[in-house]
């Protein structure tokens, strides 16, 4: 069933953390959180005092309004409290990837400056980087504690999220997300018939809470609609099944690998543990026809994929959810999203063909593709820490991403303007990864790819030229990166050659390497 429409006179929520509030005065005995590493359970109620009891934690620590609090905790009740905690007292919360290693938590810390670290016990790492930057570390929230009500301090246009994500150049960029748009992307969201979480609904979330998919369409979407989410820190097809059934799962999120593993589990015991499922969603990487039709065939069920930008909050289209998924496409645009396509001065493209996916240039406008530009009210509010390279004047964003749109309206992406590769659903800047392996001495030069895989969606390949006489191997390219990049960002296929291919203007030929054998 869907959400019941709010009454006229129900004032829109303006905080984040309201939508706490509100569920816990709604619904407070109905499951919010079910953390199932930890095997922790918090009703709305039990969450909204515990996340009061976080923000008089923080507050006691010297936080104020627009500090940043970093959240480097695993998928737990105890990031969800941290981050809402953090919001209700207006501190930007920045959830980072317990995943990263220290050279990266060097730079993020570095350049949003935070005034608290809540971090694990025994996160070295985190307590080094944090020393470094000035910061406070606290260990992880006490889920029993409960607090005094605490009204939500700020909203609306200030800053709720910082979210940092690759940029082209390598170098991390924090993405500022307001109040205004992390609620209307769950607004918009919400809109959609059937809605994609309701009430009753218990959502399994094995993605990374530090990831805005996670975050915001999924973690958030759950607040507003007081409905339950089932967490886990891993993804292991055999327990996932499990769960799915004890827990009484009635929606999965995920990224394509997140479904591909799950195929390897015996049909029958596959279907089974999905029985009660009545929607799978999937975003973050592009998800092949062949997963999707394999799925269905398998399970009766269809994955609904859509698209989305961190910029976005994230969800800009999806799939028509009563309807049966396109295969190939991430579906139209989110009631209050505009969406069209550019060149690459940002011009509006006319479209009114459609071209076939499969025998197109994606750099002849005449065939209709461009670059994807997006406008409403979810967009960013730019880059930490100035709000440069946000939306234009007239509120358009332009993406890297390159796409049609078909008769229907829906859109298709064809290619990445930029060199991204995506690793079950986390992003891979090239050049990130070159920096690293510029570090090398007996790497004289590297250029680093995506190529298929049948797990990931994309996998990293480095090529690399040696230098003259150094006998530089795989094993030292592997671990000298480990120490250096987040697991995912290591690439898995190694390869050495004389010279890179290049193009006529000296560039290095990307789609040659991805292509080599």
């Amino acid at each position: 069933m869907d959400n019941p429409a709010p009454r006229p006179d129900e004032r829109a929520a303006a905080h984040v953390a309201e939508l706490v509030t509100r569920a816990a005065a709604r619904v407070p005995a109905h499951p919010a959180v079910v953390d199932v590493t930890s095997a922790v359970t918090l009703t709305w109620v039990d969450l909204d005092g515990a996340v009061s009891a976080e923000a008089a934690r923080l507050r006691v620590a010297g936080v104020g309004a627009g500090d940043r609090v970093i959240v480097r905790l695993a998928n737990g009740a105890a990031f969800c409290v941290a981050l809402l905690g953090a919001l209700r007292i207006g501190a930007i919360a920045a959830p980072y990837g317990p995943i990263a290693v220290p050279r990266e938590l060097d730079i993020v810390f570095d350049d949003c400056r935070p005034a608290v670290v809540v971090a694990a016990a025994g996160d070295e790492a985190a307590e080094a980087a944090a020393t470094r930057a000035g910061a406070v570390t606290l260990p992880p929230p006490d889920l029993t504690a409960r607090g005094e009500p605490v009204a939500e301090v700020g909203g609306g246009e200030d800053i709720a999220l910082l979210v940092y994500t690759s940029g082209t150049t390598g170098t991390p960029r924090g993405v500022q997300l307001s109040h205004r748009a992390v609620l209307a992307n769950r607004q918009q969201t919400a809109a959609l018939r059937p809605a994609p979480v309701t009430a009753v609904d218990r959502v399994l979330l094995s993605l990374p809470l530090f990831h805005i998919f996670g975050l915001g369409a999924g973690l958030l979407q759950v607040c507003w609609a007081g409905a339950t989410v089932v967490l886990t820190e891993r993804f292991e097809p055999t327990e996932i099944a499990d769960l799915l059934v004890e827990h009484r799962v009635s929606e999965v999120a995920g990224v394509p690998s997140m479904f591909r593993a799950l195929l390897d589990l015996p049909p029958e015991r596959l279907r089974a543990a999905t029985a009660g499922l009545r929607l799978c969603t999937s975003g973050g990487a592009p998800l092949p026809s062949r997963w999707l039709a394999e799925f269905r065939d398998t399970t009766g069920l269809s994955i609904f994929e859509g698209y989305g930008l961190t910029e976005a909050g994230p969800v800009l289209t999806i799939n028509a959810l009563g309807g049966v998924p396109k295969a190939g496409s991430v579906g139209r645009a989110l009631p209050g999203v505009e969406l069209r396509l550019v060149d690459a001065q940002g011009r509006p493209i006319d479209t009114g063909l459609d071209p076939d996916p499969d025998d197109m240039d994606v750099s002849d406008t005449a065939q209709d593709t461009g670059l994807v530009a997006v406008r409403g009210p979810n967009l960013f509010s730019g880059y930490w820490p100035d709000g440069h390279g946000g939306p234009d004047t007239d509120g358009w964003f332009s993406t890297a991403d390159v796409g049609f749109l078909d008769a229907d309206g829906d859109l298709y992406l064809v290619d990445r303007a930029s060199d991204l590769v995506i690793v079950n659903g986390f992003n891979v800047y090239p050049r990130e990864v070159e920096d690293v392996l510029a570090e090398l001495p007996g790497g004289a030069e590297a250029a680093v790819v995506g190529v298929p895989d049948d797990r990931t969606g994309e996998a990293v390949k480095a090529v690399l030229v040696r230098a003259a006489g150094d006998p530089l191997t795989e094993e030292q390219v592997r671990t000298h990166c480990a120490v250096r990049l987040a697991r995912f960002k290591i690439p898995t296929v190694i390869e050495f050659v004389d010279l890179l291919p290049r193009t006529p203007t000296g560039k290095v030929a990307r789609r040659q390497l991805a292509g080599r054998a």
